[in-house]
């Protein structure tokens, strides 16, 4: 169970496992621009996972992973706002085998953040 908490102002945190993720929206929004927007946090989650795929992938093949990194860029509708494409742009070490090129796309395309949002989950909001 993650509980949400609210510190002060606009800040939202999270806490959950023994953890914290304390959030807050920028300036223009109301903020202190203290900690990173939950929207941001989303775009993050996406990131580290599909980052994580990658990184494993590497590992378990004992590959080069000095140089690896991964890049979002992100498209939003102008009129709605919505984000509207997500891209990843992943770099590989100069050392990375070729033939490895089209497998280490395929492993982080495993991303579980990814495979949610392609097969949204039913939200519900319950009130007590």
């Amino acid at each position: 169970m993650m509980e949400i908490t609210f510190p002060g102002g606009v800040q939202v945190n999270a806490q959950f496992n023994g953890f914290e993720i304390a959030t807050d929206q920028p300036e223009k929004n109301g903020g202190l621009n203290s900690a990173p927007s939950p929207f941001d946090f989303f775009l993050a989650s996406l990131g580290t996972c599909a980052g994580f795929f990658a990184l494993r992938f590497c590992q378990q093949r004992q590959l080069p992973t000095d140089g690896l990194r991964l890049q979002l860029t992100t498209q939003h509708d102008t009129e709605t706002k919505r984000l509207d494409r997500v891209e990843i742009t992943m770099q590989l070490p100069k050392d990375f085998p070729e033939k490895y090129r089209s497998a280490i796309i395929r492993a982080t395309d495993q991303c579980a953040v990814k495979k949610a949002l392609l097969d949204t989950p039913e939200i519900e909001l319950i009130t007590l």
